[in-house]
């Protein structure tokens, strides 16, 4: 028993950057996505997860490898290669997206716990604010990333919730390899939201960030944003594997909330899922309270790991493009504009629960947005990483142009058609 214990030690102790990124895809605003997408669309939607997933890869590894590199996160590249009007752009892009997934993230945990829990929403959305902030100013790095790792393992709820009902596993197979294209208004919205939700900004710079958080624990670095790490075949092999496998978590999980969705509130004619709990109620009839539960906590974990994320992407942007002192790794007496990015875009978030749209409505709408706002980071991420002056010999493969230039064009092209399409 004691050697299984020191094997799975050793796992979660390799697992970095690239597994939190992944498993941080899978927010409340991902699993409302998701949700809507099982609910109208049944099990055809399902290929997505499969064929989205060399994308995520790509995209992911690149953005791993400008920060393992450069010793630098995205905003920090481009201040110093590019003109302040990108910088500001780019800055903007990801304040605005990320504060609108923060508000809506956290009135969904709030939502989640109050049917378990039964409190008032106000007092959990409170709560739930204040812990969260607490977690991420006052505990350190080394121990916070652990609380990450972990956080994840609750999204596998989804998992045991998929084989909890019945399912028709001829036709799943089917729809996951087999894509089925719909050409009406609401397919493509939740198209455009399930990219943006797979492959959003944030998660480009968060994980170039925590690249080089892992080389200050590691003694590459001294500071971010100071000098550049030197760095080896294997640093990169072990980053190119921590994304890989944590790319995998993100879409394993994605394709067991779409196939729970489809044979709960799909089944049951629910087409719009605008609240938590109409989500996890739908799942009693069919498979009693404790899918419901499985469900529920899902939400409030996924909350837990992203929200941080969401939060501190945004922080570790502004302090790069102000050159402040930033880091999780550093106590808030040491990063004080940093640690107030976070405070302040979570509080903005916890306002938005207070307009009247409801909390799930804002999740699906967060996530097409972010499919809109991807498209302009993606040209800049690819322009920075075929830059030899910046990334030297590390520069993009081939395979990592023609998949990052490709996902590049389908959304931007997905997002121009939604766009015509409401106008």
């Amino acid at each position: 028993m004691s050697e299984i214990k020191k094997k799975i030690k050793k796992f979660f102790k390799f697992l970095g950057p690239g597994f939190i990124t992944g498993a941080s895809d899978n927010d409340p605003s991902g699993i409302a996505t998701y949700s809507q997408s099982g609910s109208q669309f049944g099990y055809h939607q399902l290929w997505a997860a499969l064929y989205s997933f060399p994308f995520m890869v790509v995209v992911q590894e690149i953005c791993g490898r400008i920060g393992l590199v450069t010793g630098k996160g995205l905003s920090g590249v481009i201040r110093n290669h590019y003109s302040k009007k990108i910088l500001y752009a780019a800055i903007a892009i990801l304040l605005f997206a990320n504060t609108v997934n923060i508000g809506a993230d956290l009135g969904a945990m709030a939502s989640s716990l109050k049917l378990i829990i039964g409190l008032p929403f106000a007092v959990l959305l409170l709560g739930t604010t204040a812990l969260i902030l607490i977690l991420e100013i006052f505990i350190t790095y080394k121990t916070y990333v652990k609380f990450l790792k972990y956080l994840a393992l609750t999204l596998l709820a989804y998992v045991i919730t998929a084989f909890a009902v019945k399912q028709n596993w001829g036709e799943v197979f089917i729809s996951t390899i087999k894509p089925t294209i719909v050409w009406s208004k609401s397919y493509l919205l939740n198209i455009v939201a399930f990219l943006g939700t797979t492959i959003s900004p944030y998660l480009f710079f968060w994980q170039s960030n925590e690249e080089v958080e892992e080389e200050i624990v590691e003694h590459k670095l001294k500071e971010m944003d100071v000098g550049k790490p030197r760095i080896t075949e294997r640093d990169v092999k072990k980053m190119k594997t921590d994304t890989v496998f944590g790319m995998f978590f993100s879409n394993f999980i994605t394709f067991f909330i779409i196939l729970t969705a489809a044979a709960t509130l799909g089944r049951l004619g629910i087409m719009n899922v605008d609240t938590a709990g109409k989500a996890a109620e739908a799942l009693r009839p069919i498979a009693g309270n404790f899918a419901y539960i499985l469900f529920a906590i899902g939400i409030i974990g996924a909350g837990l790991l992203v929200v941080p994320v969401l939060a501190a992407s945004a922080s570790y942007a502004c302090s790069e493009a102000f050159q402040w002192k930033e880091g999780l790794y550093k106590k808030l007496s040491q990063a004080h504009g940093f640690y107030g990015v976070i405070t302040i875009a979570t509080v903005v978030g916890l306002i938005i629960n207070f307009l009247p749209i409801p909390p799930f409505k804002i999740l699906y709408y967060a996530a097409a947005l972010n499919g809109v706002l991807a498209p302009p980071l993606l040209i800049l991420i690819m322009l920075i990483s075929n830059n030899k002056k910046i990334m030297g010999e590390r520069v993009n493969s081939r395979f990592s142009n023609i998949l990052g230039w490709l996902i590049t064009v389908i959304m931007a092209a997905a997002a121009i058609a939604l766009i015509w399409s409401l106008v």
